[in-house]
């Protein structure tokens, strides 16, 4: 089957990106489509060095630093894609990948990382955090959102079956296009991130510096311990302010290489979630070096950690609020617990590139079969009308004769 893949947006290297190293993985010979390709000579080689078909939005001017800014005009964009000369479409979508336009004859599965957040229930939550949620820019942005939530929902018909990367997001999917999924857990470099019993004494947090991932939450939770230690590795928009809240006991690392930070996922006594995910990789991460999770207990991260006192062999606790205080609580509790770093190990590897794959491949190849035999039940059908009406054409006509 000639296979089309589209992804969102080529612009990094992060979580929804190594899902799609691993579809490429499985689909080697699949054409490559997105809204933009920016990345580097450097990070193309996920991608395997493909040649990425784009849209017009790559060549309006400033969109390789401002492309999200064109998200009113992505839904038209992805729809110009000619897809029509493939028979398997697949899309990695939590923007609008999902709305590209395909026929009755061919097969379209969408790989959801999350319907787009910040138009549905994380609406309110992104624009008072972006500081529109008021004035003129703000209701101007609402009626965008508006209208892109019209598109999403309607686009939900063009996708004959979906999957979801947690069931945390099988039931957003469910909530918002009314549709099953079936959830096949993203791939973590189980491998890269190596096992390291010896723990030291601080704790560590890692994401990209913006307002829902809480790092200003957990920092200033630090600050109410200052016996304790926290170390931050990480970049983004709110690098500032995090550093302006952080006492003697927090260091900031800002962006650090893969090597920098594993070393110091392996040798963390905890690492710290404060975020909502759809799923989270960075968790799994941790504990497949053996360090134990204190995470923020919804969304994702309910299904990536086993919580204290709901599972024999806990790989960390779970805080319900997203609270200075209620963290600096949690942190306290999970010092008077005793947790096993290989628990923590054999529960992330569960989550390798190689079941990702199989299990993705095995998902695409039964819904394959099951729309073929849809097809051949259906021209069954036909050709046995056709015959009916034949059949009972030629009595009609040796009936008339007789008479």
């Amino acid at each position: 089957m000639r296979t089309a893949i589209i992804h969102d947006w080529l612009v990094v290297y992060n979580g929804a990106e190594k899902v799609l190293e691993e579809i490429l993985k499985i689909y080697p010979d699949a054409d490559l489509f997105s809204t933009v390709d920016y990345l580097g000579h450097q990070d193309r080689k996920f991608i395997m060095n493909k040649k990425v078909h784009t849209t017009f939005i790559q060549k309006l001017p400033f969109s390789k630093t401002k492309y999200r800014a064109y998200l009113p005009f992505m839904p038209l964009a992805i729809e110009q894609l000619d897809l029509s000369s493939y028979d398997l479409i697949i899309s990695s979508s939590y923007a609008v990948a999902k709305g590209v336009i395909t026929g009755p004859d061919q097969i379209h599965i969408s790989y959801v990382h999350s319907p787009i957040r910040y138009a549905w229930d994380l609406q309110h939550q992104y624009l008072k955090e972006a500081g529109m949620d008021k004035g003129l820019k703000g209701y101007l942005t609402k009626f965008i959102l508006h209208k892109i939530r019209n598109w999403d929902y309607r686009t939900a018909n063009g996708v004959d079956f979906f999957m979801s990367n947690s069931d945390f997001i099988g039931r957003r999917i469910w909530k918002v296009y009314h549709r099953d999924s079936q959830t096949v857990y993203p791939p973590v470099d189980t491998s890269g991130f190596s096992f390291y019993e010896q723990k030291e004494d601080f704790y560590l947090t890692a994401s990209r510096m913006v307002p829902y991932k809480k790092i200003d939450t957990i920092v200033e939770a630090f600050s109410l311990m200052p016996n304790k230690k926290l170390v931050v590795i990480g970049d983004g928009p709110d690098i500032k302010k995090i550093k302006a809240k952080a006492g003697p006991n927090v260091i900031i690392m800002g962006y650090q290489p893969y090597q920098v930070l594993k070393d110091h996922m392996q040798r963390a006594k905890g690492f710290i979630f404060a975020a909502e995910e759809d799923f989270g990789i960075t968790p799994l991460e941790a504990q497949a070096c053996g360090t134990p999770v204190i995470a923020y207990g919804k969304g994702g991260s309910c299904e990536t950690v086993k919580g204290y006192g709901k599972s024999s062999k806990p790989t960390g606790l779970f805080f319900h609020e997203q609270t200075a205080e209620a963290i600096s609580e949690a942190i306290a509790k999970f010092e008077k617990i005793k947790f096993n770093a290989k628990d923590c190990r054999e529960h992330a590897i569960q989550f390798s590139p190689g079941r990702f794959r199989r299990e993705f491949k095995q998902f695409v190849d039964e819904k394959i079969a099951e729309k073929q035999n849809d097809l051949n039940i259906k021209a069954t059908y036909e050709r046995q009308s056709i015959r009916s009406f034949l059949i009972t054409d030629v009595q009609w006509k040796k009936r008339k004769s007789a008479i």
